[in-house]
């Protein structure tokens, strides 16, 4: 006969079965009922545009600007209701709604979030995807231009551009790249070493908090405002614009791109390169180096692999003393005139952008452009010596083993590193030669197997590199979001905010995490590598 524990033990686990099983259907359905009845009793002239899971155009927006193909496959997580302000009352009504009917919130300006944290949650969410807020209004005589978060780095230098020839702005080179997020994370680009960060050179801005409210530099206070500007933005709001403040470029700009394989000596030019690129050259000039394996060809036809080092320059004068500089400081690259385009800085910003020769700056516009899309992983670190020969040669041996591994160089030196590591948030200033970004891509298609494969070679890679880059904390960029930071293994699902804290921010870390506590007590507005509170971080 059964025991009187024996039945209940087994009424229990049916009482749990049977509230696993079926409430799950109900408690989703009253998750969307609830929330759209918020929205729709928000007392804001305008209701936003929701897309559920069965709007006929959900899966088109939330695809429109996955550029990361790990990140849309079938089992990838999916938010409920994707939502597309068209006026900042619509965002402030969606945070409300979410924070009172218990949704996470992901916000979205462009889509280049390397590990998707912009666009996928692990819990039930609401993804606000502003590509429908972002107007831009420039101010010639002010310097200045007020920029919508939905706007695209292209759209940015486009309309700068209309309004004058001798105006720019330091950001990032990749068109398609929303503002939103690539300011708040630093945004680096072309003209880092004459300007800075393009989180320097922010004025403003209009953000949407914890409590619904929205406030700008006045109202928000000093605290936040400087935590906003490379500390990231989506750990404290939804943000709805920048004030930024535009510089001054001149009217012809000299471009040039030369490589150089291995077999023409590519190790000793790179090898070089580091001691120069950041120190031996002015301001104006900027020497980025782009490291691929490329197919090895001679009059039989292709013979193998080789790498082939790609230094692409952009100097804010004429060819004529670019020629000059690169002949006393770097003669043994070789560049010569016919290598050399004088242009305008928004051409320049269209070929760095990836597009041919001749293509209308309009495209500048197209959202949809995208240079790759495919899957694939992003590492970074911060150089602060030059790299031996050896160690250059080893790591070309790694790039040989993948099928199209990439290295991204970006120089240091002039203004990013004169100003504080304190200013804002990105402290990644003086001392520093170079950042270095390990890019491994793949097929998306080719499924689990291959995306370890490329996975695991991409983490390999930046084991190697341990004795040749930044230490105590070993640093990283925030805009090149990497989750493997702070675990213990690459395996384990979670990490130790400390520890990447301390990567992406160094001492600021402790500054972000006091201001976090303030404005997000009770950590609303959370991902996996978001700034965490006082409290969350001692448990």
């Amino acid at each position: 006969m059964e025991s009187t524990a024996s039945r209940y033990a087994i009424l229990s686990l049916i009482l749990v079965l049977v509230l696993v099983a079926t409430p799950w259907k109900a408690y989703s359905t009253s998750i969307h009922d609830n929330f759209a009845k918020c929205l729709a009793s928000t007392s804001h002239e305008s209701k936003p545009q929701v897309y559920t899971r069965n709007s006929p155009a959900y899966s088109s927006i939330l695809e429109s600007s996955i550029n990361n193909l790990r990140f849309n496959t079938p089992t990838t997580a999916k938010p409920h209701f994707i939502i597309t302000p068209t006026h900042e009352s619509q965002a402030q009504a969606v945070v409300t709604c979410s924070k009172k009917h218990g949704l996470q919130i992901r916000v979205r300006s462009g889509g280049h979030d390397f590990e998707g944290l912009s666009y996928v949650s692990n819990v039930p969410f609401v993804l606000i995807d502003l590509v429908n807020l972002r107007a831009i209004d420039v101010d010639v005589q002010d310097n200045s231009a007020w920029v919508q978060a939905g706007a695209t780095l292209g759209e940015v230098y486009y309309r700068i551009a209309e309004k004058s020839a001798l105006h720019g702005f330091p950001a990032g080179d990749c068109h398609t790249v929303g503002v939103g997020g690539h300011l708040s994370g630093g945004g680096v680009g072309t003209m880092v070493r004459k300007y800075g960060m393009a989180a320097d050179h922010i004025l403003d801005a209009r953000l949407v908090t914890a409590k619904g409210e929205i406030v700008n530099r006045e109202s928000m206070g000093e605290d936040l405002f400087w935590a906003i500007r490379g500390g990231g933005v989506a750990s404290f709001g939804v943000l709805l614009a920048w004030k930024i403040k535009l510089v001054r470029v001149p009217r012809v700009v000299t471009i040039s791109v030369v490589e150089r394989t291995l077999e023409k000596g590519a190790t000793d030019l790179v090898y070089k390169w580091q001691s120069i690129a950041s120190y031996g050259f002015p301001k104006e000039l900027w020497i980025g180096l782009n490291v691929s394996v490329v197919d090895k060809i001679d009059a039989s036809g292709i013979m193998g692999r080789t790498v082939q080092a790609t230094f692409e320059v952009l100097f804010l004068g004429r060819a004529e003393k670019l020629l000059q500089l690169m002949e006393d400081k770097f003669p043994e690259l070789g560049m010569k005139k016919d290598d050399c385009k004088e242009t305008s800085w928004i051409e320049s910003a269209g070929i760095f952008a990836g597009f041919p020769n001749g293509t209308p700056l309009e495209t500048l516009l197209n959202r949809s452009n995208v240079v790759y899309k495919g899957a694939f992983k992003l590492k970074s670190d911060f150089v602060m010596k030059p790299i031996p020969k050896t160690g250059l040669e080893g790591i070309w041996r790694r790039l040989l083993k993948e099928e199209k591994p990439e290295l991204l160089l970006g120089p240091w030196g002039g203004r990013v590193n004169e100003i504080s590591q304190h200013k804002i948030p990105f402290p990644h200033r003086a001392g520093n030669m170079y950042l270095i970004a390990y890019v491994s891509n793949w097929d998306g298609r080719k499924g689990i197997e291959a995306s370890k494969k490329h996975l695991s070679w991409v983490r390999e890679l930046y084991d190697y590199m341990t004795p040749y880059v930044s230490k105590t904390p070993r640093g990283a960029y925030l805009n090149y979001r990497d989750i493997d930071l702070g675990k213990d293994h690459v395996n384990t699902t979670t990490s130790n905010a400390s520890i990447w804290g301390h990567m992406y921010f160094k001492g600021n870390f402790k500054k972000l995490v006091e201001v976090k506590s303030k404005v997000d007590p009770h950590n609303f507005f959370t991902n996996e590598q978001s700034i965490p509170p006082l409290l969350s971080l001692s448990t």
